[in-house]
């Protein structure tokens, strides 16, 4: 076994809790954006939406076992990568197509619905794709992976507070008016800076294994990113539609694959390391190119000049 497979992460019971809570906070300030009717619009505009979870759930964890083959990585690095391909959109996503000139409501409406499916497509997912992949089967198979403790973990973490947003938006809106742009920014923060203290107590085996994932997570990221785009081109979307569905495919909710990989995986080196330095490198890109996008605003990114449209 390679040596990055065998390292272990320190990240204790409380961290994990913190982690957690952290999580449940961010998913209630991305349902405090929602609306039933959100979800209604699906129904009555659907194709943007469907063609984004189309490669959100099923393309992006297809492209990522076909990488992961491709590129003959460690167990552990594909099993991290596998399990962030798993995980929905992460919700800075929807700040970040707003920075760009997309849809913010097509991003705000994708992040919710993959949230909510990821109670059974995260566990499915990685289940089905990992099993397929031998290194990654062997490490599911020493921890005897329950997809119904998977199911349950994710619903406490990521249903019930979209239930509790929702909520709060619908019964007590001026709650919510005051609550909703600092919780996006808190929020954030907060994520940040629990993977950065968690990176700096592990900094030496963090350094020792970081060139290893550098290349892979950017590999792995260019191509969620570049998914996104090919999936709306072909769906003949919009320009902001395209933007939105760019942004949501390419940024995941890496903080849920780190409370995962600790806790069906022990912290597991490789598969903690490629999620932790996902949501570092997710953010770096997604903001160069929502900043690139911003700077276009009359031109169509990758085709033909088109006027601009309201985000």
């Amino acid at each position: 076994m390679d040596a990055l497979d065998q390292v272990h992460l320190a990240f204790d019971a409380r961290s994990l809790g913190l982690l957690n809570v952290i999580l449940g906070i961010i998913m209630f300030g991305v349902a405090l954006d929602l609306r039933v009717d959100d979800f209604r619009r699906v129904l009555r505009e659907p194709r943007a939406i469907v063609l984004g979870l189309l490669g959100q759930l099923i393309l992006l964890p297809a492209l990522t076992f076909a990488l992961v083959a491709l590129l003959e990585v460690q167990p552990s690095v594909g099993l991290g990568m596998m399990v962030v391909a798993s995980c929905p959109g992460g919700n800075v996503s929807n700040v970040i197509t707003h920075l760009g000139k997309g849809n913010t409501g097509v991003s705000v409406t994708m992040t919710a619905i993959t949230t909510l499916a990821a109670v059974v497509m995260t566990p499915f997912n990685l289940a089905f794709w990992g099993s397929r992949d031998p290194g990654v089967a062997s490490l599911l198979t020493q921890v005897e992976l329950d997809a119904g403790d998977m199911v349950a973990t994710i619903g406490l973490i990521l249903g019930l507070p979209l239930v509790l947003g929702m909520w709060t938006a619908s019964r007590l809106p001026r709650v919510a008016a005051r609550l909703r742009k600092p919780m996006r920014w808190i929020s954030l923060l907060f994520l940040a800076g629990f993977i950065a203290a968690a990176m700096s107590k592990n900094w030496s085996a963090f350094i020792a294994h970081i060139g290893a994932i550098i290349g892979v997570v950017a590999l792995h990221n260019a191509s969620a990113f570049t998914l996104g785009n090919l999936v709306a081109r072909a769906g003949r979307l919009p320009r902001a539609d395209r933007r939105a569905l760019t942004i949501e495919i390419g940024i995941q909710n890496s903080g849920l694959g780190l409370v995962l990989i600790f806790t069906f995986f022990g912290g597991l080196g490789g598969a903690a390391i490629i999620a932790a330095w996902w949501g570092v490198w997710h953010l770096i890109a997604g903001l160069s190119l929502a900043a690139f996008w911003a700077l276009r605003r009359g031109a169509d990114p990758g085709g033909a000049a088109e006027p601009a449209r309201a985000g």
